[in-house]
């Protein structure tokens, strides 16, 4: 069996990437849970990942002597093993607006990510307003973010990015529960596509495995002293 490495559900958003892609479209795999009790090198969870991944971080896609990390890699990897699902839109330009979409997304929207860590437990709308404030960056993310949904809404027809659920929306899945959490100001289009993403059957069992962990780690929480 196939198996993906994750972190805490509550915390890892790179982690919730690949396994609500395979959720959603159905394809069975283990899951190894690795908890985040730090990133030290003497960490077990660096022991147990360093394992698996040259680059001792999660996800990890384990399947026989295989190893795929990054969450772009393990995405192509799974369209690749499995082109019958179509993880990526049919359409070959909806294909490569989709992988650069995904790109973006992988590598952009830094202040909102910085600034806005995801926490699916937690609902921090007061820090989200202060946030909202004072940090431009995060305004111009999410600006981006709009613009970008509105458009590929619009071109496919929605209810997803590009009509069915594909890649694109796994990789936007963390934003949502960011803009869950803090409450950061949508217009009802973008608010909308947050409520279908966030409503996805996959994203739901994430959701509730979050909400079970009960693990409060503060090194991931430094606006918080507690639950």
């Amino acid at each position: 069996m196939q198996q993906l490495y994750i972190g805490n559900k509550n915390y890892s958003s790179w982690s919730m990437r690949p396994w609500v892609l395979l959720r959603q479209f159905g394809i069975a795999f283990d899951e190894v849970y690795v908890r985040f009790d730090s990133f030290g090198a003497d960490s077990q969870f660096k022991a147990t990942v360093n394992a698996v991944s040259p680059v001792g971080k999660v996800p990890v896609w384990v399947d026989g002597t295989l190893a795929v990390w990054d969450t772009l890699a393990i995405a192509e990897t799974l369209a690749e093993q499995q082109p019958g699902k179509h993880l990526w839109p049919r359409d070959p330009h909806a294909r490569a607006r989709a992988r650069s979409v995904c790109a973006e997304m992988h590598s952009g929207f830094g202040a909102l990510r910085s600034h806005c860590p995801m926490n699916i437990e937690a609902r921090l709308p007061v820090v989200g307003q202060l946030i909202w404030r004072d940090q431009a960056a995060v305004r111009a993310d999410v600006a981006r973010l709009v613009s970008l949904w509105a458009e590929l809404l619009q071109t496919h027809g929605g209810p997803m990015l590009f009509g069915d659920f594909s890649i694109a929306d796994a990789f936007f899945a963390p934003i949502c529960m960011r803009l869950n959490t803090y409450g950061l100001p949508l217009p009802a289009v973008a608010q909308a596509y947050v409520e279908r993403v966030t409503a996805l059957p996959s994203v739901q069992a994430w959701i509730a495995d979050a909400l079970a962990e009960q693990d409060f780690l503060d090194f991931e929480e430094p606006y918080r002293v507690s639950r």
